[in-house]
């Protein structure tokens, strides 16, 4: 499965970003079937969890995050969101977006990866 990810941008603090990620490839393995999720990297730091969401829409966002992002999927589309609300500049990062056979909150679990793409939040 292929997975592209889009929405990164500068805003400022307190503001809001939707990221997209759009998955393609065979109809057995796109978002549909697996367990789809972002992470993020800050410069100098390691990929963390940020939020994922199971083919039935189950949805599991980390603490640092949670009330302020919401994911969501639309299997139809083959398309996961991230809604990013109240940033703060401790967001910023590279955001990924990536499908896994199973939920996991370890990036080495996770086989698909899109190509990241970075939110500045300005303070």
């Amino acid at each position: 499965v292929q997975l592209q990810a889009s929405g990164g941008g500068l805003v400022q603090a307190g503001g809001s970003l939707r990221l997209e990620c759009a998955a393609s490839g065979r109809t057995s393995t796109t978002s549909t079937t697996y367990y789809m999720a972002w992470f993020r990297q800050a410069l100098g730091k390691e990929r963390e969890f940020v939020a994922g969401s199971s083919r039935s829409g189950s949805q599991y966002v980390a603490a640092p995050v949670k009330g302020r992002f919401t994911i969501t999927r639309d299997n139809a589309k083959m398309v996961l969101y991230l809604q990013m609300n109240n940033l703060k500049a401790e967001d910023t990062a590279v955001y990924y977006c990536a499908a896994a056979a199973v939920f996991s909150m370890n990036s080495a679990s996770y086989n698909h990866w899109g190509q990241g793409t970075l939110v500045t939040v300005s303070s």
